[in-house]
């Protein structure tokens, strides 16, 4: 059983730490969580570095009082419009033919795309293999163990712009953590709430959360387009303030509970009353004319959505659809607008299926999904690292007795996950 692992989601409008490990039934045992407003994000970016270091303190205090852990280490998910993904191709030639295709030769070809020339101010902080090609025979989704001598693949390849991630770096470190992988967000929120038969069949998953809208199409389980749409939940709840003349606070009670993203939904008789300011008389509001504010706004996020879906060409092969997590897929009537809007078929995701039995129902709720997902790949990681670990003290039984020889070793596969972390 693995030691305790940490995901920490920094979003816009909340920032969540959840902590756990892989249970004996081979779930994911939820030790203790913990929630907190967020309040220095802006669609994903750090904007007071202060404010976040303060919240991200108060989520883990909380986290750390609910599982009585200790945490030292985190998760990071990122999002916002200053992340970009490309396709690239990349090949390695084996210096020995007809010899066996080895993890090290993967590796170096996966190495290799971290010195692709990209555009000044940005950084690579993924890169992300897809079907591999041997020997001019393309298709093969494990090349280990095969005799080949020239590798190719596609890759899917993640940047983003340094500062923005340098000032992610500061507030984690700055609030007493230490950095372990930096993961995209819709990576992570797919992880807890798409299964891998939706992956292989082809599935859009759209987390749309407080300050942007992230999008990761999956197909014949390969990750093959990913983005950020810069607004989400915010722009609604700032929608609502405008048009019905009320406060930030009664808007985002308004939005959610009673909203829908239907307007055809509501009736117009339908009236729910709010507070007034100092001694004012309460504000009645039409919950018809609540949605048509929501409805417009959730329209054209969907649009874009749907823009993207065609603009990765995988429009064609989504057999399992639209699958809508985060926040904003907690609005009322979501399903049906975004199967008007995208005309496919649309489910929510929960990130509760790869959850032990008995855990708190609050975590199934979709505004955990990104968080449930990165503690699930911190787990992943931590096994492959254990897994590499107990095979090379197997091949090198003299290692035993140099520890700093066995950590270099456990810690090879995040390295390259990692190298951006410590460049300057």
């Amino acid at each position: 059983m693995t030691d305790y692992i940490v995901g920490l989601d920094i979003g816009t409008t909340k920032i969540a730490v959840v902590v756990g490990r892989r249970a004996e039934s081979g779930k994911i045992e939820i030790a203790g969580y913990g929630k907190t407003e967020s309040l220095g994000v802006k669609r994903g970016f750090v904007s007071n570095i202060e404010l976040t270091i303060q919240s991200i303190q108060k989520a883990v205090k909380e986290a750390e009082e609910n599982s009585n852990v200790e945490i030292k280490e985190v998760f990071v998910g990122i999002a916002g419009q200053y992340v970009k993904s490309i396709q690239q191709r990349g090949h390695y030639m084996k210096q020995v033919r007809d010899e066996e295709i080895s993890q090290e030769d993967i590796d170096k070809l996966t190495a290799s795309m971290y010195n692709l020339a990209i555009n000044p101010g940005e950084q690579i902080i993924a890169v992300i293999p897809q079907e591999y090609t041997i020997d001019g025979e393309p298709g093969i989704k494990e090349p280990v163990g095969m005799v080949g001598t020239l590798i190719e693949t596609n890759f899917h390849v993640i940047t983003a712009q340094i500062a923005a991630v340098r000032n992610i770096k500061k507030c984690v470190e700055r609030a007493g953590l230490e950095l372990k992988g930096l993961i995209l967000e819709p990576i992570a929120s797919s992880s807890a709430a798409v299964s891998e038969e939706e992956k292989e069949a082809g599935v859009a998953l759209v987390d749309i959360g407080g300050g942007t809208t992230d999008i990761a199409i999956f197909q014949d389980g390969f990750l093959r387009h990913s983005s950020v749409i810069p607004f989400g939940g915010e722009v609604i709840t700032e929608d609502i303030k405008e048009g019905c003349t009320i406060i930030k606070k009664y808007a985002e009670d308004l939005k959610v509970k009673f909203g829908s993203a239907m307007a055809v939904k509501n009736k117009a008789e339908e009236i729910v009353s709010i507070p007034g300011l100092r001694g004012r008389p309460p504000r009645e509001i039409s919950l018809k004319n609540l949605a048509s504010i929501i409805q417009a706004r959730m329209e054209e996020i969907l649009e874009q959505v749907n823009f993207n879906i065609r603009n990765s060409g995988y429009e064609k092969k989504l057999i399992a659809g639209i699958i809508i997590t985060g926040g904003g897929s907690l609005l009322n009537h979501v399903i049906q607008l975004t199967e008007y809007v995208t005309g496919k078929e649309t489910r929510i995701g929960y990130p509760n299926e790869f959850l032990e039995n008995g855990t708190d129902r609050e975590l199934s709720n979709p505004i955990y999904s990104t968080a449930v997902g990165l503690l699930k790949i911190g787990i992943e990681k931590a096994e492959e690292e254990e897994l590499e670990a107990t095979q090379s003290d197997k091949d090198n039984p003299e290692e035993e007795l140099k520890p700093e020889v066995k950590d270099k070793k456990k810690r090879r596969l995040l390295d390259m996950f990692e190298s951006f972390l410590t460049s300057e």
